[in-house]
């Protein structure tokens, strides 16, 4: 308006939630302890296998936003801090959509956060700008980022960005700013599962983060433009870690997810994906987006997985 940039979503939330700081995933700072999650609206990639699309960048919900018309709650920052206070949890978690796209907000309550004694998480897919980074750079704690390949064309294809170095560039430059960085990779089936894919993103961490920085290796569900791919292989998943491993990470996370939280019975995929945007959304919020194999969403923990000291049971899709 008049050449002025006007952020519609400025305190305006599309998901509260309370979790486990592990679930984000972070699993090397202030492990056991609770985050508040929050989440406003908008993104700055458009993935195609997007499993929160309706409030990354919905249509919907978007339009809303820009006639004023939303019907989301409204939370100031400083009632924001005062919930979470209220709630006992240790933490606040900026998540589900794209912080970077709220920030204005972001700030404002992290800061209040600090001060009150609560640390602040902050989920991205880390497509940034240093100047960002330099703003919150000593209000949030944690950055958790998303290395979905090295490769540029995957982020053309999947995200409808143009290349991957502006994502490692920041991942980079926020560990150098002093945040305590953490990664994850969501293998997709026939776009970044190769070995050689792989390997490559686990060498850049160590040689970029060091060895002893977590890698969190998360498995792919069917959503959107990529429905018609089938859920990660598990052993796909496993060659990840493998990989991992031999380049010298120590501290590596697989998330093998065997079902869903809320399933009464077992039901196809289709049952979900076919539904409306309510409907889907509603489903996977309290499902947490968990689909199981050969196209059937599973009850948790009907099918079996064989568990190592680094490999975990619960997926952390809703982050």
């Amino acid at each position: 308006r008049n050449g002025t940039l006007y952020n519609l979503s400025y305190g305006i939330l599309s998901s509260i939630d309370i979790d486990n700081i592990e679930e984000k995933p972070v699993r090397h700072y202030r492990p056991g302890t609770k985050v508040m999650s929050i989440g406003s609206f908008g993104c700055s990639f458009r993935c195609g296998g997007c499993h929160n699309l309706e409030i990354s960048w919905g249509v919907d919900a978007l339009d809303d936003l820009a006639r004023g018309e939303s019907r989301q709650a409204y939370v100031t920052p400083e009632a924001m801090v005062a919930v979470a206070l209220k709630a006992g949890v240790q933490g606040i978690a900026f998540t589900y959509s794209e912080p970077a796209v709220w920030l204005e907000y972001v700030l404002d309550v992290a800061k209040l956060a600090h001060e009150k004694g609560l640390y602040t998480v902050y989920v991205s897919n880390s497509f940034v700008t240093d100047e960002a980074l330099q703003q919150v750079a000593g209000h949030i704690d944690v950055i958790c980022s998303d290395i979905k390949s090295m490769r540029d064309d995957f982020y053309q294809q999947i995200c409808a960005v143009s290349r991957v170095e502006p994502v490692l560039n920041s991942i980079r430059r926020a560990q150098q700013l002093g945040i305590h960085v953490e990664t994850r990779t969501n293998i997709i089936p026939g776009n970044n599962d190769s070995p050689e894919q792989l390997r490559q993103i686990a060498e850049w961490i160590r040689d970029n983060l060091g060895a002893d920085s977590p890698w969190h290796i998360t498995r792919f569900f069917p959503a959107y433009q990529l429905s018609h791919l089938p859920p990660t292989p598990l052993e796909i998943m496993r060659i990840a870690e493998q990989q991992a491993r031999e380049a010298g990470l120590r501290h590596v996370y697989m998330y093998a997810d065997t079902g869903c939280d809320c399933a009464k019975e077992n039901m196809p995929i289709e049952h979900y994906l076919e539904a409306d945007a309510e409907t889907l959304f509603t489903a996977k919020k309290c499902a947490k987006s968990c689909c199981g194999d050969d196209g059937v969403l599973l009850k948790k923990y009907e099918t079996d997985v064989t568990e190592n000291v680094d490999v975990m049971v619960n997926s952390p899709t809703k982050q």
